[in-house]
């Protein structure tokens, strides 16, 4: 039951795109319970949706960033490897959670799951067309944005002003601008908190190589 709702929650958080390129994106995914460490940074509570099964979903999206678990780290060694580059550290950027209530097997069911939001951040070479991918992304961010908000309600704000599109894969490195699976909203004060980090993720020895705990925040 847990894996059928965590796999309900991809296909609704990302309709655009298969399970399996969020599943890629979120370095095979996982399905944690929040525990064990601080409050998140901030967190974004959506609106109830209905699920193609009669059911409710709502999401919510507790936002890092943390350093990766040790198991999040071996995956991106892997992947990092497989692409012909050295890892340099991991982020865990945020954990998207998924309540779905509704019948199953005729009877009132509840079940939930969540998805762990990461980068690897391989020793990949800047690219010399940065300003362009930006470009592209400012031209369509107002459509992004009434895209997303068609499927999960209004796109995030904060006192009338809508919250930063953040790449997961950064586009100095060459990340998608526009790509549904690489781009999250978040606050402000927290989307500067990812981009004061992503350098330092690229940079040797720093605290993103070290391994942090399974579960880094409560509820």
């Amino acid at each position: 039951m847990l894996t059928w709702i965590v796999m309900t929650a991809v296909a609704t958080f990302r309709r655009a795109a298969s399970a399996a390129a969020l599943l890629a994106l979120v370095g095979c995914g996982s399905a944690t319970a929040g525990g064990g460490g601080s409050p998140a940074r901030a967190k974004w509570v959506g609106s109830v949706i209905r699920t193609p099964d009669g059911g409710q979903l709502r999401t919510t999206i507790y936002y890092g960033p943390w350093q990766c678990s040790a198991a999040f780290l071996s995956r991106c060694e892997r992947k990092c490897s497989a692409q012909g580059y050295p890892l340099m550290g991991c982020m865990w950027l945020a954990d998207i959670k998924g309540d779905w209530q509704g019948r199953y097997l005729f009877l009132p069911a509840e079940a939930g799951g969540r998805l762990a939001i990461t980068h690897c951040c391989c020793d990949y070479p800047t690219v010399s067309n940065g300003r362009q991918l930006r470009e592209k992304w400012k031209n369509a961010r107002e459509g992004f944005r009434r895209q997303w908000g068609s499927e999960f309600g209004e796109w995030p704000s904060t006192n009338g002003v809508n919250w930063q599109g953040h790449h997961i894969f950064d586009l100095a490195h060459g990340g998608p601008p526009v790509a549904p699976d690489n781009v999250l909203p978040v606050p402000q004060d927290v989307h500067q908190v990812f981009n004061d980090e992503y350098p330092a993720c690229y940079a040797p020895g720093g605290k993103w190589l070290m391994p942090g705990p399974a579960r880094p925040y409560v509820d």
